[in-house]
């Protein structure tokens, strides 16, 4: 099999979009001596240049589940390559691929390209870009950067954010006609990784997909309507998500004399209540007798196994495309990011107040309300999309149409 992300850098320049020279190494090729050698084996490609990233790239997408080691020289391209494939057997690659049902025989591609830097200047920026919302699926473009920041630092969580609307009026023009692009490409949603270097735009990754369960409903019915994918293809790329429209549909009531004790962003629709765990393990060992809400700074990779075993997540710093956000997306977990709360070893301190661990709260991913106690729980309005969609599926003869 492929590598997913080499596919999507292919189909990034097959569009036309500016993306820096790469080359891919398969899961059980050898290893190249340098950099000259990398260059030399490129299809017509420039130079790599002095610096270069090494990434994953397995056959089936792990968003942040491996390694990727930024800046690397000639002297380090091997041991680079050979570390980012040793991450193909972490713990929570191990976790992520049992979640998902990905066999564990695939080993990973790793991806060696030329670097762009996001930190060079004040002109640039690193950045995650939506075709659409991710929480609601409203046809806009969406999505955070950082300035004068590495590649990795949307994603990571551990830098402030800003929204895409402090980039200049052209880059954020390229960023929408690039992802009308890619939706008319895959006939999905899809969300790219960006790096803007002194004001010049350069594409790293695109994936389709990654919508909560009301969002890739509203998504699947309006891709219908616009003529991008026919009623039956809506049907059947929505169904599995039906399950969790009703979960991500519930938001905590309000009136009921609520002791809110922070507010953050919501970044994953839903309600979860349980008790507070601050580290991974900590929610693990918790999970195994109750529900519990998993409260960090921010999430990496090395939380994998703690988000699995959490009914939902606040985080204190990162952004709606940070990791803590994607993968609680991913799994359909309520998620609340930005919340400005402090985590101490021992327990939460919000404003005065301090929730040692194992304390009771109620976190609503879609207005990022976090409650102390089990807050009660009520439903959004009727989602016309879902019932249009729900309409599609019982007048169809899905069998007849491909």
């Amino acid at each position: 099999m492929r590598s997913a992300k080499e596919e999507g850098l292919r189909t990034l320049r097959d569009l036309g979009l500016p993306v820096p020279p790469w080359i891919a190494i398969g899961p059980r090729d050898p290893i190249p001596a340098g950099l000259r050698e990398l260059s030399e084996r490129m299809e017509g490609a420039p130079d790599l240049g002095d610096l270069v990233s090494v990434r994953s790239g397995a056959a089936v997408s792990m968003p942040g589940m491996m390694d990727t080691i930024l800046g690397v020289g000639s002297a380090g391209l091997a041991d680079a390559v050979r570390a980012v494939r040793a991450s193909w057997d972490s713990p929570r690659a191990v976790t992520y691929r049992e979640l998902h049902e990905i066999p564990h025989d695939l080993g990973t591609w790793v991806i060696v390209q030329r670097m762009v830097h996001g930190d060079r200047d004040d002109d640039s920026y690193a950045g995650v870009a939506f075709s659409r919302d991710p929480n609601t699926g409203e046809p806009e473009l969406f999505g955070e950067v950082v300035r004068r920041a590495r590649g990795d630092a949307v994603v990571a969580g551990e830098s402030p954010t800003d929204p895409l609307t402090t980039l200049p009026g052209h880059l954020r023009d390229e960023l929408r006609s690039a992802l009308r692009a890619t939706e008319r490409h895959y006939r999905d949603v899809c969300h790219v990784e960006f790096t803007v270097e002194s004001g010049r735009l350069w594409f790293l990754q695109v994936r389709s997909g990654g919508l909560a369960g009301a969002a890739a409903v509203r998504a699947a019915v309006d891709l219908a309507d616009e003529g991008v994918i026919s009623r039956a293809e809506a049907v059947r790329r929505a169904r599995p998500s039906h399950g969790r429209v009703a979960r991500t549909q519930e938001v905590i009531r309000t009136g009921h004399g609520l002791d809110v004790i922070a507010r953050g962003r919501g970044a994953s629709p839903g309600v979860a209540a349980g008790r507070i765990a601050v580290t991974s393990d900590e929610a693990v060992r918790m999970a195994r007798e109750g529900s519990v809400v998993l409260v960090r700074p921010h999430t990496s990779p090395l939380d994998m196994h703690g988000l699995a075993a959490a009914a939902g997540v606040v985080t204190s710093q990162g952004g709606p495309t940070s990791h803590a956000a994607v993968v609680a997306r991913s799994m359909g977990k309520p998620a609340v990011v930005r919340a400005g709360v402090l985590v101490t070893p021992s327990g939460v301190r919000v404003n005065d107040r301090f929730l040692s661990a194992g304390s009771v709260i109620t976190i609503d991913g879609t207005s990022g309300a976090v409650v102390l106690g089990e807050a009660p729980v009520g439903r959004l309005g009727s989602d016309d999309h879902l019932r249009r969609l729900l309409e599609w599926s019982t007048s169809l003869d899905l069998s007849s149409e491909a």
